[in-house]
């Protein structure tokens, strides 16, 4: 199994269990907001190199 699989795999879990314990707007805005924090936390310098990177894979 391939990382990003597995950090899939692991995201769908914590997504479950939050639905089970958080009302699912609550779940929703923690899905959504830990991924969009940790992009805004890059420099600007990380977040061009970030874009190209995937880019590039799409364009595969």
């Amino acid at each position: 199994m391939s990382n990003n699989a597995k950090v899939a795999a692991g995201g769908v879990a914590a997504g479950l269990i939050l639905l089970i314990w958080l009302p699912w707007w609550a779940a929703l805005l923690i899905v959504l907001g830990v991924p969009a924090a940790a992009y805004l936390a890059l420099d600007p310098s990380q977040r061009r190199r970030l874009r190209r990177v995937s880019r590039k894979e799409i364009g595969r």
